[in-house]
């Protein structure tokens, strides 16, 4: 047959290995222009190779195989470029947590050049508008980005004064077990209403040790380590959750280069309230 290629022609002219184009046809991805029913031989036609040029590279660009064949059999090229910029927007982001791991890698490989300044605080209940869950690791990011976004919306709504800032209580279990209680609260006076998952709650009265973290949270673990190595070495720590309070957040800055993080480490200490 003129045109007609074997497995083995189409895959060298191709670079899909007979074993990939074998796969590709069992699931319906390319499938061979003819398949002898004797033999079982695949054979493909010219008119396929810019077919499989496009799975091959998409395949290279992790396009799952399921997506691929959604693009080929798009209806229109409108449809078709969607996919693709939605498999594209995938790999951004993708790449974006990439070099954020290669960042938190690089902070753990290069101490940092001075010692941790970290600071003993007793810190004075306070009473605040409230969001209180159990939440799991996995969900921890969505979670606490939702309710502090809630949070600010209804202090800003109510026009409440802030008597401190924003902050989190993080119970031991979130850690430990993967699954416990965090609070994010905005410390206000006046009279809050609490409305949808917001309640009024008095934020106890800790003594904590507490250094500052700049920039995005996904390197703060780094700062986390360290602070408690210190508090093991030079502190009596104490049952309880940690604390993070927001000097500089989302809710005022995009740049998170620009974020500022107290993080309290329970302690026993004397320290004088602030």
């Amino acid at each position: 047959m003129r045109g007609s290629l074997t497995i083995g022609d189409f895959s060298r002219i191709t670079h899909l290995s007979i074993k990939t184009l074998r796969h590709y046809h069992e699931v319906g991805l390319l499938e061979p222009s003819e398949v002898d029913p004797s033999s079982g031989y695949r054979r493909y036609t010219v008119e396929q190779i810019p077919t499989a040029q496009v799975i091959r590279r998409f395949r290279e660009l992790d396009m799952p195989v399921e997506r691929v064949r959604d693009v080929l059999a798009a209806p229109d090229l409108a449809m078709r470029n969607r996919l693709i910029a939605e498999h594209l927007e995938r790999l951004e982001d993708r790449l974006a947590e990439t070099r954020a791991a290669v960042a938190s890698l690089k902070n753990l490989l290069e101490p940092p050049a001075a010692g941790l300044a970290v600071e003993l605080r007793t810190v004075s209940a306070a009473p605040a508008l409230a969001i209180r869950a159990t939440v799991t690791r996995a969900d921890l990011f969505a979670w606490w980005h939702g309710a502090l976004g809630e949070l600010e919306a209804i202090v800003d709504a109510q026009r409440l004064p802030r008597t401190g800032p924003t902050g989190g209580l993080f119970a031991s279990e979130v850690f430990q077990h993967e699954s416990g209680e965090i609070t994010m609260f905005v410390p206000v006076g006046g009279h809050p209403r609490p409305v949808g998952r917001a309640i009024e709650l008095v934020i106890p009265a800790a003594e904590l040790a507490i250094t500052e973290h700049r920039g995005p949270h996904d390197t703060m673990d780094t700062v986390y380590g360290a602070l408690g190595a210190h508090v093991t070495t030079h502190a009596l720590s104490v049952e309880g959750p940690v604390r993070e309070y927001y000097l500089v957040g989302a809710h005022s800055t995009t740049d998170a280069a620009r974020w500022r993080t107290e993080l309290g480490w329970p302690v026993f200490g004397t320290g004088q309230p602030k």
